[in-house]
C-alpha cells in the first residue's frame, strides 16, 4: 500500500506551481530592466493581498493532536513536492519492487557553477526521489543519514537519468541512488532511514470546507 501523510495539493497550486517555476527562470535571463517584468511584479503584488485575506491566521500546519484549528492545510510531502512547490525538482520515476528508474531536467532555477545545477539541489532531489521510492513500496520514515557525493557537473537544461536501489532490515531502510548524463555518473547517494509505523503517525487535519 503506497505511504501518504496529508491532503493532496489543489490542481489550482499545481498549476500555479509549474507557473512560478517558468517564470522565476525566465526572469533570472533578463539581460536589462523589462516592463513586462515590472507589471508582473505589480500583479503578483496585487495578488499577493488578495490572498492573504484569505489565507490561515496562524501559520502552522494542522498536524497532531494540539494542532492550532487556525493552522494551515498540510500537504502530502510523501512524492511529487515539486509538482506543486517551485522550491523542488520536478522528475518522472518508475517503481519496481526495491528498484526504482526515472528521468529529470533541471532548469534555470537550480543554477549554482555557470550552467550547473548547485550541489545543495541536487542533495534536495536524492533525497526527493529516494523517499518517493520507499513510499510507494509502502515502507518509509525519517532520513536519519543522506549523503551525496559529486562525480562530474551537473548540466542544466539536459535529459538525465536516475537509478534506484534500496533495502529494509526491520526498521532500516538503505538506499543507494545514482544520477547520470547517458552513462556517466554525474553524482550518488546514500540515504538511511528508519521505517515509520502507520498506526503511531499523528492525525493530520482533514480540508475545511469553503466558506
Amino acid at each position: 500500500m503506497r505511504w501518504t501523510f496529508g491532503e493532496p495539493p489543489l490542481d489550482q497550486t499545481v498549476e500555479l506551481a509549474a507557473v512560478l517555476r517558468r517564470l522565476g527562470g525566465l526572469a533570472l535571463t533578463m539581460e536589462y530592466p523589462s516592463d513586462d517584468v515590472r507589471r508582473l511584479i505589480t500583479q503578483l503584488t496585487d495578488a499577493e493581498r488578495a490572498l492573504v485575506a484569505s489565507a490561515p491566521r496562524a501559520t502552522g500546519p494542522r498536524v497532531g493532536a494540539d494542532a492550532d484549528p487556525d493552522g494551515r492545510v498540510y500537504l502530502d510531502h510523501s512524492r511529487d513536492i515539486g509538482a506543486f512547490n517551485p522550491a523542488f525538482p520536478t522528475y518522472a520515476i518508475a517503481v519496481e519492487g526495491d528498484h526504482a528508474t526515472g528521468s529529470v531536467e533541471f532548469p534555470v532555477l537550480f543554477e549554482g557553477p555557470p550552467g550547473l545545477v548547485h550541489g545543495g539541489f541536487l542533495a534536495v532531489f536524492f533525497d526527493a526521489v529516494i523517499q518517493h521510492h520507499n513510499c510507494d513500496v509502502g515502507v518509509a520514515g525519517k532520513t536519519t543519514r543522506l549523503d551525496v557525493s559529486y562525480r562530474r557537473p551537473t548540466p542544466l537544461l539536459t535529459p538525465l537519468t536516475f537509478e534506484i536501489s534500496r533495502a529494509a532490515d526491520g526498521d532500516r531502510i538503505g538506499s543507494t541512488a545514482r544520477l547520470l548524463l547517458d552513462d556517466k555518473v554525474c553524482a550518488e547517494a546514500t540515504m538511511e532511514a528508519i521505517a515509520g509505523n502507520r498506526s503511531g503517525l499523528p492525525t493530520v487535519s482533514v480540508r475545511r470546507p469553503p466558506p
